[in-house]
């Protein structure tokens, strides 16, 4: 049985199966792998840089990191007899070329100041996966948009027919939404892009280690200054929970809202059938299963960010072991995120919506009363809480004709007459009509055509900034590996 590095000093004995699972952290390591190799390689050609350790160390210990990289992480390194894959790499390291040099490698450093950066690097990575599938959501919600921008449909409040709007208006919103979602995840990768490298337990080291320089190997942008911080906060993990939960929220409403419109008594849109499921009975249907699952993996992400925030919220400075579970919280919140948000997009790509049904509610409900009411107001010079209860008033009499318009002003002021004044019912008709309505909400961000069409002209300049500010990132991390890697190779070599 293999036997873990750390316990070898102060501890003695043996643990049962029972605590050894219960303190292992392997499965949610198993995420930070991957980045824990990257760290090791840093740390180590730090450590060699400053001559902490000598070059006949650091070779073998760079040559059996590179071969973990290159062919993969021994599964060996994954026993639950370690605590951490941290552990799990030194001790198989050790036993692979001896204590004298494998077991200088974590000379100036502790798990808890490695684990922080470790977690870091895979979150900017994850951050960045989520922000490219906000992108690809953006740019499909844009490109339906655009082919509707003359689409007639209701807009709701309270689920109510409230005024007309139009189908590109409606899903602009969500754009402009998702837009923020991912300036929320842009922001928050600045501060989770900072090295915790060199921290050490807490009180950092007296060894002479150079933290710019790992931070730079690993492409952090600065360093997390105080050593006590750099270990203990985890509030980076908690922001990009956070974001993801609003952006989650956002998410479900949109869902809500497909769900709604495909179902019989809507008839907005229909999904595509590789969205939607069947019923093991009912041979007649056909479920928006996707929208209603992306609906409740909302609640596992907000779970996931509840669970993390309690983890921390009473903990003294500075590590402490309940940091262990934040982490499955975290992995289970961005995954489930990451995953809605990319199928999220395949859903909205292959649905179809229908504007003629759309175009036939929109001016139902008195839906452009609003209209009538501004339009005597603009015409005719009434004040516009005047105009407000006389449309309102004709509307609980049953219908918005000259007649009831007519009575409903008596009501309100004996001294107006709408006829006197020269209203019509042709006038009425006019100003009752939806595409009259759309026609004049031309103010920024409105929903009429001229407007809709700067509207999506600005969030394309805007989406395709994005677009590229996430690849520039991306590319210089991709660099900064590539530049760790071949350092370690030309040290070995």
């Amino acid at each position: 049985m293999r036997k873990d590095v750390v316990r070898q000093g102060r501890l003695s004995g043996t643990r049962s199966a029972a605590i050894t699972r219960y303190l292992s952290s392997m499965e949610a390591d198993r995420s930070i792998a991957r980045a824990d190799l990257l760290v090791d390689i840093a740390h180590v050609l730090m450590l060699d840089t400053q001559k902490i350790n000598k070059r006949a160390v650091t070779k073998p210990i760079v040559a059996t990191l590179l071969g973990y990289y290159d062919d993969g992480i021994p599964d060996e390194i994954f026993d639950e007899q370690y605590e951490d894959v941290h552990a799990g790499i030194e001790s198989l390291l050790i036993e692979s070329i001896g204590a004298e040099a494998g077991g200088r490698m974590h000379v100036g450093r502790s798990r808890n100041d490695e684990v922080a950066t470790c977690i870091r690097i895979r979150i900017r990575e994850d951050l960045l996966a989520q922000m490219a599938a906000l992108l690809k959501v953006r740019a499909t919600l844009l490109a339906i948009a655009d082919k509707h921008i003359e689409s007639a449909m209701p807009g709701f409040t309270h689920l109510q027919h409230a005024q007309p709007t139009t189908l590109a208006h409606h899903l602009l919103a969500y754009e402009q939404a998702f837009s923020r979602d991912f300036d929320r995840l842009q922001s928050a990768y600045t501060r989770v892009n900072l090295s915790p490298l060199g921290a050490a337990a807490f009180a950092s080291t007296g060894y002479p280690i150079d933290r710019n320089l790992t931070a730079h190997l690993l492409g952090f942008d600065g360093l997390v200054t105080n050593t006590m911080d750099a270990v203990a906060t985890r509030d980076f993990a908690l922001e990009t929970l956070a974001d993801l939960s609003i952006m989650m929220a956002n998410t479900s409403r949109l869902c809500e809202e497909l769900v709604l419109w495909s179902s019989a008594f809507v008839r907005f849109v229909t999904l595509d059938d590789a969205v939607c499921s069947t019923s093991s009975i009912m041979p007649q249907k056909k479920n928006p299963d996707v929208a209603e699952l992306m609906r409740a993996k909302s609640g596992a992400v907000f779970g996931a960010f509840g669970g993390a925030f309690v983890t921390v919220k009473g903990l003294p400075m500075s590590y402490n072991r309940d940091l262990q579970d934040l982490t499955p919280h975290l992995w289970r919140g961005v995954q489930d995120a990451h995953e809605s948000i990319v199928i999220l997009a395949e859903m909205l790509d292959g649905a179809t919506f229908d504007t003629e049904r759309m175009a036939e509610e929109a001016g139902k409900g008195n839906s452009t009363a609003t209209e009538l009411a501004d339009s005597l107001v603009r015409t005719y010079g009434l004040p516009f809480r005047t105009a407000h209860n006389i449309v309102g008033r004709a509307v609980q009499k049953g219908n918005l004709s000259l007649a009831t318009l007519e009575a409903a002003a008596q009501e309100v002021d004996t001294k107006i007459s709408l006829k006197k004044l020269g209203l019509t019912n042709d006038e009425i008709d006019r100003m009752l009509d939806v595409q009259y309505s759309l026609s004049l909400r031309t103010a920024p961000g409105g929903p009429a055509p001229a407007a809709t069409k700067k509207s999506i002209a600005q969030r394309k300049k805007q989406l395709n900034a994005d677009s590229a500010g996430t690849k520039k990132i991306q590319a210089a991390l991709n660099l900064a590996e590539k530049i760790l890697i071949t350092s370690a190779r030309r040290l070995v070599a």
